[in-house]
């Protein structure tokens, strides 16, 4: 659900005498920096978990969500807000179905229908050739090979990612930093996600190569790649709630500082995302890109391949993650897998989310929060 200007306001004018009632937060606009972060603070306060309507709301999500994804076509559950600022009951179809399929209203909650089609997971498609998309607005490539140190958002990936006939790829997102070293932040289905030695006579290993660009880019031929960090095995999946997979840096191969192509520098802070947040991102196929958070809390089911062009490994619902507008495919694509998440502001922003799955309506991220805490680790930047 895109938010314009306009009816952002309205619904501030409407909610911000309820939300300070319920969170107590000041009416003191002198503690701000400027028109534009005090929106985005009373918009974090009013439609994040700091409001406890919305933490209401996700409380009655979650206790329904068992018996809603059971019904058919339904692929997920999330908390959002309708056009008036009030908390909804987000139920995620994969094709529209009958108003009569759900109730009205759950415990008072509103119920509202949002068709997001069939959620995968974002990885590069099966292919051979170089890859024609990736160039952000600035017309600046994101699968072409870089001169080392590089910056992230870039096609990358797994160096013998390639069975079956073909080659996969993602995105290598971010840098972070684990007890005291650099890795490359992904997603577990970029890099360790082959699992079984049926297309490729191995599987993903401690050590292997990580590569820019992703095997996509280059003709599946690794030697025209270059190798940039090291796997080390994290097993996110299938047992934990965050799909991310690290690698390690290799010396003088990535900028040290975590620069992203057409974001720069982040913040080392990370910040919680809320319904209407603008956000942007860089990766492998779209390139930089922006978009809102519609929807909190959510809870999908995401298919997983054993490896590239594989068979089904299993199906993960996640729970606790993040739904943002993907019009047209336009904000996340296959091969943008891997990207982080960041909140739209011009200068060092704050990660929000680890992009990892979606449709050509909808994507999904994970906290970013819940992906450091998994990893033990830290963002790099300022």
């Amino acid at each position: 659900m895109q938010m314009n200007r306009r009816r952002m306001s309205g619904i501030l004018a409407v909610l911000l005498i309820i939300s300070l009632a319920w969170v107590g937060c000041s009416n003191d606009s002198s503690n701000l920096t400027g028109p534009q972060n005090q929106n985005q603070a009373e918009l974090s306060q009013l439609y994040g978990r700091a409001n406890p309507a919305m933490q209401s709301a996700m409380d009655i999500q979650l206790k329904n969500t068992p018996v809603l994804m059971a019904t058919d076509r339904v692929v997920g559950t999330a908390t959002g807000v309708d056009d008036n600022g009030a908390p909804v009951l987000l139920v995620l179809t994969e094709t529209a179905v009958p108003s009569t399929t759900f109730p009205a209203r759950i415990q008072g909650l509103k119920v509202k229908q949002m068709v997001v089609g069939h959620l995968v997971a974002m990885k590069g498609p099966p292919g051979g050739g170089g890859g024609g998309g990736g160039h952000g607005g600035g017309g600046v490539s994101h699968t072409a090979i870089q001169t080392p140190p590089i910056e992230l958002g870039t096609s990358g990936g797994w160096s013998y990612d390639l069975a079956n006939g073909y080659c996969c790829g993602g995105t290598l997102g971010s840098l972070i930093q684990i007890g005291g070293s650099q890795y490359v932040l992904s997603n577990w289905h970029v890099l360790e996600a082959d699992i079984v030695s049926g297309g490729n006579n191995r599987t993903a290993q401690n050590g292997d190569p990580v590569i820019q660009p992703g095997l996509i880019d280059v003709n599946c031929s690794a030697s025209s790649a270059q190798a940039v960090a090291t796997l080390s095995l994290k097993h996110s999946l299938p047992n934990n709630n965050v799909d991310c997979a690290v690698a390690q840096v290799i010396p003088g191969m990535v900028k040290s500082d975590g620069s992203i192509l057409e974001i720069g520098t982040l913040s080392s802070q990370t910040v919680a995302a809320f319904v209407g947040q603008a956000v942007k991102k860089s990766g492998r196929t779209t390139g930089l890109a922006r978009s809102t958070i519609s929807g909190l809390n959510a809870s999908v089911s995401i298919s997983y391949e054993n490896e590239c062009a594989g068979g089904s490994a299993f199906t993960k619902t996640f729970t606790g993650q993040i739904v943002i507008d993907n019009k047209h495919s336009g904000f996340l694509d296959s091969g943008d897998s891997g990207s982080l998440m960041v909140e739209d502001v011009s200068s060092n922003p704050r990660a929000v989310g680890l992009l990892y799955a979606g449709s050509r309506t909808a994507a999904i991220a994970n906290p970013i929060d819940d992906v450091l805490s998994f990893l033990n680790a830290t963002m790099v930047g300022n």
